[in-house]
């Protein structure tokens, strides 16, 4: 049974890990496995058959067809980030050439020639997600004019430090919030920091994200086994937020 609390499973990226998958067969099963522990959509990146992330046409859509071969009903997120390409004009010329395409892409929105690439996508169908990885990405999405068209935001400070993740994360929340912006969020951190971040959401009333690509601990700092264990801890988290927030609805009532 799915969460309330929209949940979505980042399987891979450059982070290392045994489990991590690479090729679209292992992207699909690792997909498959965390859509049936609680993920509602899948963000992945693919890799080409020396192991390198890539943005080829050919590849993407071959991750993307292994994936909805196993779970049609699922959407699916590309990354478009600039770690992979770092030219705006190659990028661009690459993602241009897709053919099969996403349900969304992620735009880092700190990035180089990341609007002109979301004008690209959306004009094909494709929805975005706006990735804001600093306060300075906040306000560059802000002033880019895209939040009227993007289906969420990201939220994902990259600070170590759990505390300074959360202020950060509070800080990114509060310039969108500001700026008249009632997109849907969804928020994680990096590294143990994930889990922090995506508490503080939780609180929030937001959507969270979780999977290889951000951490390879569960909250209690064991080594999760793959993409699933990571995902049924995030679940975990959400049931017993449900039943906290439950409880203290309850208190509260019965005092009145």
């Amino acid at each position: 049974m799915q969460n309330k609390v929209f949940l979505q499973a980042a399987l891979n990226g450059d982070r290392i890990h045994p489990a991590a998958p690479r090729t679209p067969a292992d992207i699909a099963t690792a997909a498959r496995a965390a859509v049936e522990v609680g993920a509602q959509s899948v963000h992945v990146h693919a890799f080409d058959d020396s192991g390198r992330q890539t943005l080829d046409a050919a590849w993407c859509a071959a991750v993307l067809r292994a994936i909805r071969a196993l779970c049609p009903k699922i959407l699916v997120s590309l990354t478009t980030s600039a770690a992979i390409v770092k030219d705006p004009a190659q990028r661009f010329k690459m993602v241009e050439a897709w053919r099969e395409m996403p349900d969304l892409i992620t735009g880092n929105q700190g990035e180089s020639g990341i609007v002109e690439l979301c004008e690209l996508l959306l004009s094909r169908g494709v929805n975005i997600e706006a990735g804001l990885l600093s306060v300075d990405d906040a306000r560059a999405f802000v002033r880019s004019g895209l939040a009227g068209r993007c289906r969420r935001v990201l939220i994902e400070p990259l600070d170590a430090h759990p505390d300074i993740a959360v202020a950060h994360a509070s800080e990114m929340e509060h310039i969108v919030v500001s700026a008249g912006i009632a997109l849907e969020q969804v928020h994680h951190g990096d590294g143990m920091a994930c889990w922090a971040v995506n508490r503080r959401a939780l609180d929030r009333g937001h959507g969270i994200r979780t999977g290889l690509e951000d951490v390879t601990l569960l909250p209690d700092g064991r080594e999760a086994r793959d993409n699933a264990d990571l995902v049924a801890a995030a679940s975990r988290l959400i049931r017993a937020h449900g039943r906290n927030s439950s409880r203290s609805s309850e208190t509260t009532f019965s005092k009145l």
